[in-house]
């Protein structure tokens, strides 16, 4: 069976499809995924309709194609469940936190009880003697919740609204007191930088914290912020790098690209191991035939896949170096291996780079290709940051707009910024729609949804996305040195977002708004 799927986990998908049909030899499914596109968690479970198509073409012996509608989305695959939060916060004068008790209720539905919006940062992301979390669970005639972008920020939602509430009643800035319950279990930790950073970029000591005070025209300005925290995995992963005779490199694993740059990633990680230039190297993803890899979701795929990439990659190039200096025929013949230095596809000896050699001069006097495994286990973990966002508020209509936004994280080494940018930039867009328009509407009588298509469920458009400055500590974290102290970083961007526009809502009205989305008629 090959099954071409737009699969957030070729691996897994071919497990439950498998299972499904109970086939024991896991070689006759193959699962194809070469570009994904988007995934945002919803593909990352196998859903029914993917199981119905495989059966249907093993009864009728023949190709079968499924192409869901916009409308059939919302029933066919799962979504983000409804949530109802009781956050109390109990903080000495000084804005000390002392007590914090998170009550939580989600739907769930007749046949599934899993609940993916956990209340993570209430548990880790501030100091706090004494914490009760209880989470519970609804059972309606509705449609099975699954994952969706950032499960955490529903649950984060709440702890970052009552802390702006706290900043207030005890009279410290919400930076301040923040700053004040930064924990410090992981001191690779630079959440406190990220506070500075971008504060100072937004200009933030210019803020007069007295609701209502800021205004341009007609305008109400609100300045609000919040910390952004998620939680990332770690798969084992396994990567496979093979050399050719021409001395370019061909990397294979089963991960999955889902917009996030990881062809791009990978490759830059393959090449910088090697010592080649990036065109040099070719890496194939999405395909259940290449080494087993991390399901794309969770933020896992860089802490999971990165180690094993470079472990194979520097593997090779140690393996090209030792094959240069055995051979008689090459000028590197006799240096010591630890003396060889490699720069783009070509090897010198370090104190005479008249001696030197290339890749594809060692390999093509081999003769036959050169392939290595790569297995680098890493930790799971968390990464932070600080979004600081502007709003405006037209009163009489009750229009708001946002018009900017600075967000500083600690992603330990940036390995790519330009694509960690463009997660940035995806995340406070996700955190704009979670806030201002995205509403699931169901029928009370029916339980069908009624707005399922994207001219009645609202997303934002470029015109709704302001410019976004983002900043990067960039410090390498080792505590997580196989994925080159990099952290799992894709869903943290949207985490604070949400509570950062009702943090400003408040600045610039007065008003506080606890129920997303933050339609017009609320601002009324």
């Amino acid at each position: 069976m090959t099954l071409y799927e737009s699969a957030q986990g070729v691996v897994f998908t071919r497990m439950i499809v498998s299972q499904a049909f109970n086939i024991i030899d896991l070689t006759k499914v193959r699962v194809v995924s070469p570009y994904l596109g988007g995934g945002f968690g919803a593909k990352g479970p196998v859903y029914p309709h993917t199981l119905l198509t495989a059966e249907v073409a093993r009864l009728v012996g023949r190709p079968v194609k499924l192409v869901l509608s916009r409308a059939q989305m919302y029933t066919s695959n799962g979504h983000r469940s409804e949530f109802s939060r009781r956050l109390q916060v109990g903080a000495t004068r000084q804005g000390v936190l002392t007590a914090i008790v998170d009550t939580s209720t989600q739907q769930l539905s007749r046949t599934e009880n899993g609940v993916y919006n956990s209340s993570d940062s209430t548990i880790n992301l501030y100091t706090c003697p004494n914490v009760h979390v209880r989470q519970m669970g609804v059972k309606l005639d509705l449609h099975t919740s699954s994952y969706m972008r950032s499960p955490e920020t529903t649950a984060h939602f709440a702890l970052e609204t009552a802390f702006d509430e706290l900043s207030y009643e005890v009279g410290i800035g919400p930076v301040e007191v923040r700053v004040r319950n930064h924990t410090t279990i992981d001191p690779s930790d630079h959440l406190l930088e990220c506070y500075r950073m971008g504060a100072e970029a937004f200009g933030w000591e210019r803020r007069d914290p007295r609701p209502g005070s800021m205004r341009v025209g007609d305008e109400y300005v609100g300045w609000g912020m919040a910390t952004a925290f998620h939680s990332f995995n770690s798969i084992e992963s396994l990567a496979s790098l093979t050399v050719g005779l021409d001395g370019r490199a061909t990397l294979r694993t089963a991960s999955q690209e889902i917009g996030t740059g990881t062809y791009t990633v990978l490759t830059q990680v393959a090449a910088d191991g090697l010592g080649v230039p990036l065109n040099h190297v070719t890496t194939l993803l999405g395909d259940t035939e290449f080494p087993r890899a991390s399901i794309s979701a969770g933020s896992s795929t860089m802490p999971s896949v990165v180690g094993p990439v470079d472990q194979a990659a520097r593997t090779a190039r140690d393996t090209v170096v030792r094959l240069a200096v055995a051979d008689p025929h090459s000028d590197l013949y006799g240096v010591p291996a630890e003396e060889v230095v490699v720069e783009d596809g070509r090897l010198y000896a370090r104190g005479d780079r008249r001696r030197r050699d290339t890749f594809r001069g060692v390999m093509r006097r081999r003769g036959s290709v050169l392939e290595v495994q790569g297995e680098r286990r890493n930790v799971p973990g968390h990464t932070s940051g600080a979004v600081f966002v502007e709003v405006r508020i037209r009163p009489r209509v009750g229009a708001l707009r946002v018009s900017r936004v600075v967000a500083a994280y600690d992603v330990g080494r940036v390995l790519n910024r330009r694509t960690a940018r463009g997660q940035v930039i995806g995340g406070v867009t996700w955190g704009l729609g979670f806030a201002l328009m995205e509403q699931t509407m169901v029928d009370p009588h029916t339980a069908r949804v009624v707005n399922p298509n994207l001219s009645a469920y609202l997303v934002p458009v470029c015109a709704d996305v302001p410019s976004v400055e983002a900043l990067f500590v960039d410090r390498a974290d080792d505590n997580h040195k196989p994925s080159l102290g990099a952290r799992g970083f894709g869903e943290t961007p949207g985490t604070g977002v949400p509570a950062a526009i009702g943090n400003a809502i408040y600045h610039a009205t007065g008003l506080r708004l606890r129920d997303v989305p933050f339609t017009q008629d609320k601002l009324l």
